[in-house]
């Protein structure tokens, strides 16, 4: 027996009124038309329920989306509330030892604070000598070039300073830092002697330690400033430190949340690795070494988020790293009691990534108290991510 039409009409507005999730099924047709093979796309609602899906088992790119993964693998194994530490040892020669853990937050105005502790425990130094043993030598990031200048490329180390760059501008044809926290030290001017290099933050490479080196001239910078006297050399020395007496740890001003919120917001690369190298340290003891690291992010991806995801480095600037839209929804379910240390625009919280060819966005989208997942990966030059995820938005509200 067929129904009269007002009544069936009328059941019709019952469903989309009782069930919100109907009303939005019209709505994702330009979502779904979008061309192209290499895209894939998936949204949650707050149910767990799938509202929409495009190609959501698609193996992709997903650029520095990944660093959702890394900062929940570091909040796995280390804690939301782990700080980084920086021990300083003195012997009986009165030779200062810096040992580094991994602090990818150990800037300038932390290394002055330090030196100002240390200033009243030695007012005489004779060699600094550097120990970065934590992490295993010359660690090499899959999708970062060995030879580049720019800061994204950054390397990690056990002991680094302000992201292994220098912030660099040109007043009246001669350089000086752009940061007033931050001296220019005679590592770079000796740098800058070689070649000339455009205003912007620039890389410290591996390369003959300078890096390390660099570390070491911040430190006696900051300690002479503060009357110290440091006359012999600055140089490395691995697995030294705990041979002496510790006068000082030094714990960061930073819990692990507030370093992913700025992981988060400035997409740093060199960040990202420092969790991921420290993380497998953590779990499978020192050195730190990307193979520790990667079977740590794996094991938990494995077994606490059941996806099997393709990993090479932990920030998502290799082109070798696979994920799928659909893998995402359980990072993102993981992360959801941090997901406002994501950017936020227009009630979109979300992960960008960007490579060439690739556009990725991965987070959460608020709605009357409720958050929804989302999942943009785009392998296809010319597309963008950040409209779909508009177009997500719009549609739910």
């Amino acid at each position: 027996m067929k129904l009269p039409f007002i009544f069936t009409a009328a059941l019709a507005a019952l469903i989309i009124l009782f069930n919100p999730v109907a009303a939005l099924c019209d709505n994702w047709e330009d979502l779904d038309s979008m061309p192209g093979k290499q895209v894939g796309m998936m949204v949650m609602g707050p149910e767990n329920e799938i509202l929409f899906a495009k190609n959501p088992d698609k193996s992709l790119i997903p650029a520095s989306t990944l660093k959702i993964l890394t900062a929940l693998t570091a909040f796995y194994h280390l804690g939301p509330d782990f700080r980084f530490k920086t021990e300083f040892y003195l012997d009986q020669k009165n030779n200062l030892f810096i040992k580094g853990y991994g602090d990818p937050l150990l800037v300038s105005e932390q290394v002055e604070k330090t030196a100002g502790i240390l200033a009243v425990k030695a007012a005489n130094i004779n060699d600094i000598v550097l120990d970065d043993s934590y992490f295993a030598p010359d660690i090499k990031i899959p999708g970062s070039r060995g030879d580049s200048d720019q800061p994204y490329d950054a390397p990690v180390g056990a002991l680094c300073v302000n992201f292994n760059t220098v912030n660099l501008k040109k007043v009246n044809g001669r350089y000086i830092s752009a940061e007033p926290q931050t001296p220019l030290l005679p590592l770079v001017i000796k740098k800058l002697e070689k070649r000339d290099i455009p205003d912007e933050r620039v890389l410290l490479s591996s390369k003959n330690s300078e890096n390390l080196l660099y570390a070491g001239q911040l430190f006696k910078h900051f300690l002479e400033a503060r009357g110290v006297k440091v006359s012999g050399q600055i140089r490395p020395g691995r697995d030294v430190a705990e041979k002496h007496r510790l006068v000082y740890r030094h714990n960061s001003c930073f819990a692990l949340r507030e370093v992913v919120a700025q992981l988060m917001e400035f997409s740093n690369n060199f960040v990202a690795n420092q969790l991921l190298l420290t993380a497998g340290a953590e779990a499978y003891g020192p050195p730190a070494t990307l193979e520790k690291g990667l079977r740590a992010m794996r094991r938990y991806a494995d077994q606490e988020l059941k996806i099997s995801p393709v990993l090479a480095e932990g920030s998502g600037i290799s082109r070798q790293n696979r994920m799928s839209a659909r893998m995402f929804m359980p990072v993102l379910g993981e992360f959801a009691p941090y997901y406002r240390l994501l950017p936020e625009e227009n009630g979109i919280y979300c992960k960008t990534g960007t490579l060439n060819g690739v556009s990725t966005r991965a987070g959460y989208i608020e709605k009357n108290g409720d958050i929804f997942r989302f999942a943009v990966l785009i392998n296809t030059s010319g597309r963008d991510a950040g409209a779909a995820a508009k177009k997500i938005a719009d549609i739910l509200r």
